[in-house]
C-alpha cells in the first residue's frame, strides 16, 4: 500500500508534539527527575472521587444530553457568572466537552473556512496550529517576547492582521511561559478588534491559578462576549486531567453549530465524569484555594532557586511552569534539554516545543512537590557548572 499517497496530505504534514517527542526519550531511564509533565500532582479530592463513584453505583451508566447534562451547566454558568461576572444561557450557550482540547477542536471547525488565517501567539501550547490546519485554516504564529512578559501587544497583533484573518487565539494564563493579560492588556486588544469580524478563541484552562491578581477574561469587555468563544475545563483547576472535563461559553449563534460537530464526533462526555464536575464546582473551592496556595509556594522556590544559580528566568503569573532563558549556555533548546538528561539526570522541555521563537529558552513545570524540585535544581546546578 502507498500510504502517502492514501492518507490526507494535511494529516501527513502535522508534525507530532514536541513535548511528547522529548518525554518518549525519558524511555527506560532511571535515576531521572522530571519536571516535564503539565499535569497537576495532587490526586482529584475525595469527594469528587465519591460523587463519580455513587453516579454509577446507581446506575448513571447512560448518555446524557449533547451538551452535558443540564444540571451541570447550570452549575458551570453559575459558577462563571460568580468568578468572572459573565452571564451564559445553560439552554443553549454552554456544551460540556471532553476536555479542553475538543473544546478548542469544535469551535475552530465551527468558524475557520478553508484559507482564513489564524492568528496563534507564541510561545503557546501545542495544539492550536495543528487544530487550526485541520480545520483548513492557516496558523500565522506571533511572537511575543520577554520584554514584553511575554504578553500580546496591540501593535503586534495590528501588524499581524489581514483580509484574511478569521480567528485570534487568546492563550492566557500561557503555558508555558505563565504570563498572564491583565484587564489593561485585554482591553488594548479588544480595540483591536473592535469594528472587525474577527472571532476569538480564549483558552483560559489555567484561569484559577493565577498569583497576585484574578483572572479576567476577554469576553467581559465591552463588545467582546459576541464574538469569542471560552474554553475552559476541570483538568488544572480541579486536578481531573483524566477525567477529560471541559466546556465552552459562547453565543448560541455559535454554540448551536459547535453542538453539531460534538454530536457528531463525540456523543457526549462522559456521564461519571460529569458528575464528578458537578460536585467540583458545587464543593470544590476550597481544594482550588490549597492547591493554588502550593503552587504559588513551589513556583517562588523555582525561580529563586534558578535566579540563585545565576539562570535568566522571567517571574510566572500563572499557570505551573517557568520559562527560564538559557541562551547564555551557548547550546540550542534541544541541545541544553538533551544534555541535562543524560548529563544532569534532569527532563526539561524544550522552548522549541512551543514554537521556533522558543530557541534560547525552556519549560519547566512546578506541578512537582518542593522536594522533587529541589533534588532537581541541584543537579541543574551541578549540570551548569560543567558548561
Amino acid at each position: 500500500m502507498d500510504y502517502e499517497r492514501i492518507l490526507s496530505r494535511t494529516a501527513q504534514e502535522i508534525k507530532p508534539s514536541g513535548i511528547r517527542k522529548f518525554f518518549d526519550l525519558l524511555g527506560d531511564m532511571k535515576d531521572v527527575i522530571a519536571l516535564t509533565v503539565g499535569q497537576p500532582d495532587f490526586v482529584t479530592p475525595w469527594h469528587i472521587r465519591v460523587s463519580a463513584i455513587e453516579s454509577l453505583e446507581r446506575g448513571r451508566t447512560y448518555y446524557t444530553s449533547n451538551s452535558g447534562t443540564l444540571e451541570l451547566r447550570r452549575e458551570i454558568a453559575a459558577y462563571t457568572e460568580r468568578r468572572f461576572g459573565m452571564t451564559y444561557d445553560p439552554a443553549d450557550e454552554i456544551i460540556v466537552t471532553v476536555g479542553g482540547s475538543e473544546a478548542i477542536d469544535i469551535a475552530m471547525r465551527a468558524i475557520v473556512n478553508p484559507g482564513d488565517e489564524v492568528i496563534v501567539p507564541q510561545p503557546s501550547f501545542v495544539c492550536y496550529g495543528p487544530i487550526a490546519s485541520l480545520a483548513g485554516g492557516t496558523p500565522v504564529f506571533l511572537e511575543t517576547k520577554e520584554a514584553d512578559r511575554f504578553k500580546l501587544t496591540p501593535e503586534a497583533l495590528r501588524a499581524a492582521i489581514t483580509p484574511k484573518t478569521k480567528l485570534l487565539v487568546l492563550p492566557f494564563p500561557n503555558n508555558p511561559t505563565g504570563a498572564i493579560m491583565t484587564w489593561e492588556d485585554l482591553e488594548g486588544i479588544a480595540d483591536v478588534l473592535r469594528g472587525t469580524d474577527i472571532m476569538v478563541l480564549s483558552d483560559e484552562i489555567y484561569c484559577e491559578l493565577t498569583y497576585g491578581r484574578d483572572h479576567v477574561s476577554i469576553a467581559s469587555l465591552d463588545g467582546m462576549r459576541e464574538r469569542t468563544v471560552v474554553v475552559d475545563g476541570f483538568s488544572k483547576t480541579y486536578a481531573m486531567t483524566g477525567w477529560r472535563m471541559g466546556y465552552t461559553l459562547a453565543p448560541r449563534e455559535i454554540t448551536k453549530h459547535m453542538l453539531k460537530i460534538h454530536q457528531y464526533a463525540i456523543m457526549c462526555a462522559p456521564t461519571a465524569s460529569q458528575f464528578a464536575a458537578l460536585e467540583a464546582l458545587r464543593n470544590g473551592d476550597e481544594d482550588v484555594a490549597m492547591m493554588r496556595a502550593e503552587y504559588n509556594r513551589r513556583r517562588r522556590y523555582l525561580v529563586g532557586g534558578l535566579r540563585g544559580m545565576g539562570i535568566d528566568c522571567f517571574q510566572p503569573e500563572g499557570a505551573f511552569y517557568v520559562y527560564p532563558n538559557i541562551s547564555r549556555f551557548g547550546l540550542s533548546s534541544e541541545e541544553f534539554c538533551q544534555k541535562l538528561l543524560y548529563e544532569g539526570g534532569v527532563a526539561i522541555v524544550p522552548g522549541t516545543a512551543f514554537g521556533d521563537c522558543g530557541e534560547g529558552f525552556a519549560r519547566i513545570s512546578y506541578a512537582y512537590s518542593v522536594e522533587h524540585i529541589a533534588k532537581a535544581l541541584d543537579r541543574i546546578e551541578k549540570f551548569i557548572n560543567t558548561l
